[in-house]
C-alpha cells in the first residue's frame, strides 16, 4: 500500500504543469516565510516604549514621524511634538495634529542659517529642550516627536550626554521619535529601532521650490 501512494505521488508530480509547480514552488516558500514571521512574532512578547530615530540626507524623515504621531491619535493615544528647527512655517501637519488635540512646541528662531546667531539659537535650542524634557517625565504622554533634535546636538547647542540621560529615564511605555540628520552615536545605540533614508533624486535640486501641501 505504501509502495502505491508513493506511486501515485510521483505520477501526480509529473502530471503537474510548468505553471501549477511553479505555482507550487511559490506556496511552500510563502510557507517557510510565514512560518519565520509567525516564530518571530510569538518570540516578540515583551512590551515597552520604543525610541525610534529617522536619520539620514534624504526626504521624508519628518513625513515619515508625523505619519506616527497621526497613527498613535489614531488610536486615542496622546501625543506631542518639539520642533526644533523648522521654525514659524505655516506647516500643515501641525494645523491637522493641532486639532486633533496634539500639543506643538516650536523652536521659535526659524533655520539657523536664517538667524546667523548663535547665541540667539542657543537660547531658542534650551528653550524647546526645556519643553521636550518636561514631556520626557510626563506618563500621559504616549508618543512624542523630537523633529529635528539631532542638529541641536550637531550644532554643539544641546549635550548629547543630557539627552541620551532623558531619554533614558523616560516613562517606561513611552514612545519617542527622533528624527534630523547625523544623529549622533550615543542616540544610534540606545535607539530601539532606527531608520536611514538616503536620496536618489530630490525636486529641489532641479529647481522645484518646496510646496504647501506636499512639501510642509
Amino acid at each position: 500500500m505504501t509502495e502505491n501512494n508513493g506511486t501515485s505521488n510521483m505520477t501526480d508530480k509529473s502530471e503537474m504543469t510548468q505553471e501549477e509547480r511553479k505555482a507550487q514552488r511559490h506556496k511552500e516558500r510563502q510557507q517557510r516565510v510565514k512560518e519565520t514571521v509567525d516564530a518571530k512574532i510569538a518570540a516578540a512578547q515583551e512590551e515597552k516604549g520604543i525610541l525610534l530615530v529617522l536619520t539620514g540626507n534624504g526626504k521624508g524623515k519628518s513625513t515619515s514621524g508625523f505619519g506616527t504621531i497621526a497613527r498613535s491619535v489614531g488610536h486615542g493615544k496622546k501625543a506631542a511634538v518639539v520642533q526644533f528647527i523648522k521654525g514659524n512655517w505655516d506647516c500643515g501637519e501641525r494645523t491637522l495634529l493641532e486639532g486633533a488635540g496634539v500639543d506643538f512646541h516650536v523652536m521659535g528662531t526659524g533655520f539657523t542659517w536664517e538667524t546667523q546667531d548663535r547665541e540667539k539659537d542657543t537660547q531658542a535650542a534650551e528653550s524647546a529642550w526645556a519643553a521636550a524634557e518636561k514631556l520626557l517625565k510626563d506618563e500621559t504622554i504616549d508618543c512624542l516627536m523630537l523633529d529635528e533634535l539631532t542638529y541641536m546636538i550637531s550644532y554643539h547647542y544641546l549635550d548629547v550626554e543630557r539627552v541620551v540621560e532623558a531619554l533614558k529615564n523616560r516613562p517606561k511605555m513611552q514612545h519617542v521619535i527622533v528624527t534630523g540628520r547625523a544623529c549622533h552615536r550615543a542616540i544610534v545605540e540606545l535607539a530601539d529601532t532606527v531608520s536611514e533614508v538616503q536620496p536618489i533624486k530630490h525636486a529641489f535640486e532641479a529647481g522645484i521650490k518646496a510646496q504647501p501641501g506636499f512639501d510642509y
